[in-house]
């Protein structure tokens, strides 16, 4: 019997690789999104080109739409829930819509989940963010070789971190993050957090302010300037997507060990990325300058940050295979082939 899937923000970066890749592996997929992201109904579009998806087109504050859709979907092995407002400067524009995506819009899944009647739970992953942590004020930071680094971390922010939420929108994904760990403590429901670090990959349409490996790519492809907010030295760890999608399937399988667990997800120590390494990368990709500007730091930006994903490894025998190097080639390439639009 073919297994299957729920994933809310199916069409977007993460959710339509997310829904390829258990397409191909045989499972019943079925997407809810509503398609308000640049790029989304071509990723839908190209989705469906490939196979026989189920699609609600719905938004995650309107309960009865997401109830229908749970409903519709009873019986499901695995739900991602990875529909969210990703952006920190909309939130502080808009906090009140970025409270209701994030935070009610979460508790509006959490709750028809809960209310299943006469089946199995599904297994339940949240796409929680780093940003939970805050700006981390207590960590010691120095600069080193150009770019910013930890002087008492060196494998990176562990679970054991304190929350510190810096942004409307590092409230509302923290208020989520935290509900999903409850009502797996309250409720019984199978439930496991991911604190996601900087995701890239095919089909992601970066922006100024969210995704900015693709936005800078982007930038450079079209010919046209990029912003720096900060000075360019601050470093995250990068997790290339294909890698992403393994650590859900490596919970699924450990779900047991799994539920009610929080994992910090990203490319670890290993593979880490400035902004200022990422513009030298591409200009001499292209063998030209990359016009930029310097601007302010925006609320809540950390220096560094860099996941610990021991937790992962030990616990769900999960470690991201792809480096730095070859995920932004295949990056470029997909960009360079696609224009930046999905193929």
């Amino acid at each position: 019997m073919k297994k299957s899937i729920l994933i809310t923000g199916g069409a977007g970066f993460i959710g339509v690789n997310a829904a390829w890749h258990f397409l191909r592996a045989g499972w019943r997929v079925s997407v809810f999104d509503d398609l308000s992201r640049r790029g989304a109904a071509e990723n839908l579009r190209w989705l469906r080109s490939r196979g026989r998806v189920d699609f609600q087109k719905g938004d995650l504050r309107s309960r009865t739409s997401v109830e229908r859709w749970v409903r519709r979907g009873a019986g499901a092995d695995l739900v991602l829930h990875l529909a969210a407002q990703v952006a920190v400067t909309t939130s502080v524009d808009d906090p009140r819509r970025d409270f209701d995506i994030n935070a009610l819009g979460s508790l509006n899944l959490l709750e028809a989940l809960r209310g299943l009647k006469g089946r199995a739970k599904p297994f339940i992953l949240y796409a929680s963010t780093n940003k939970v942590y805050g700006e981390m004020r207590g960590a010691r930071v120095g600069l080193h070789a150009g770019r910013y680094r930890y002087a008492d971390r060196p494998r990176g922010v562990s679970e054991a971190e304190p929350l510190d939420f810096h942004s409307p929108y590092g409230c509302s994904k923290g208020a989520a993050d935290q509900y999903f760990r409850d009502y797996r403590r309250i409720y019984g429901l199978p439930t496991v957090v991911f604190r996601q670090s900087c995701i890239y990959g095919p089909h992601q349409h970066g922006n100024e302010d969210q995704g900015w490996v693709a936005h800078f790519m982007k930038a450079a492809l079209a010919g046209s300037g990029v912003s720096i907010y900060g000075d360019g030295r601050q470093v995250r760890d990068v997790l290339f997507v294909d890698d992403l999608i393994a650590a859900f399937e490596a919970a699924y399988r450990r779900r047991g060990k799994a539920a009610g667990e929080v994992y910090n997800i990203g490319g670890g120590a290993a593979n880490t990325l400035s902004l200022r390494e990422l513009l030298a990368w591409i200009e001499r990709k292209r063998g030209t300058g990359v016009p930029h500007r310097f601007r302010a730091w925006r609320p809540g930006d950390q220096r560094v940050y860099v996941s610990d994903i021991g937790k992962a490894g030990r616990e769900l025998g999960w470690k991201p295979p792809t480096d730095v190097a070859a995920g932004l080639e295949r990056l470029w390439d997909w960009l360079a082939a696609s224009k930046g639009t999905p193929s």
